[in-house]
């Protein structure tokens, strides 16, 4: 079987990372698309059409603001259903109220959910299979999406670089947190690359060994 591939556009003066996952089908699920001004849309869709691949699924691993900007627009550029847990519902519904809040601007409102994921779902487009891991703590319900056969996990912003999720945004908690990265991600190989929400990628082993939080 081949391999999945990850590419990823940094998006919104959050820097958040946008995740396109492929395999040599050529279809591809777009995790988490942060594009907020119109030139990164249109960088977006140029990587999908330069690459001639064919968006099948969109999911955000959590729907803190940073991560939903660009729901709309892949929504109605591919015609795809969002793809949330439910618990995250709240959290996407209160994204106005936040934008509000903290003076942000909110962009294009996302397009309501159209489905749920399960945790331990398994997420299937093209040859490949991820598994849907319930990861909290950061936010009520953030999941991470791990490709065993390819060895990498989209983890949100669960776990980064020798960091781990803020915890102090309603529906957060530092202790969920913590279990979840012991429980859910650090049980997994070494070699197992995690792409973050945020900034670059890093190693379940090089965590586990250097990871401050950890």
């Amino acid at each position: 079987m081949s391999k999945a591939s990850v590419a990823v556009l940094t998006f919104n003066p959050f820097q958040e990372n946008t995740y396109v996952v492929y395999d040599d089908t050529k279809e591809c699920v777009i995790f988490d698309p942060g594009c907020f001004e119109d030139n990164e849309k249109e960088s977006l869709k140029k990587f999908i059409e330069d690459s001639g691949l064919k968006p099948v699924r969109l999911i955000n691993t959590h729907c803190h603001i940073d991560h939903v900007f660009g729901n709309l627009f892949v929504s109605k550029t591919w015609g795809l259903d969002l793809e949330i847990h439910k618990g995250e519902l709240p959290v996407l519904e209160a994204v106005p109220a936040v934008s509000q809040f903290y003076g942000i601007p909110a962009g294009d409102p996302s397009p309501a959910p159209g489905r749920f994921i399960e945790e331990g779902e398994e997420i299937s487009f093209g040859k490949t299979s991820m598994k849907a891991l319930f990861t909290p703590g950061h936010s009520p319900a953030s999941l991470s999406f791990y490709c065993e056969a390819s060895g990498f996990v989209i983890a949100g912003d669960v776990l980064f670089r020798e960091s781990i999720g803020r915890t102090d945004l309603p529906g957060g908690d530092f202790d969920t947190l913590i279990r979840s990265i012991r429980t859910q991600l650090l049980c997994l190989d070494d070699d197992v690359v995690v792409h973050p929400g945020h900034g670059p990628s890093t190693t379940i082993g090089h965590e586990r060994r250097f990871n401050p939080f950890l």
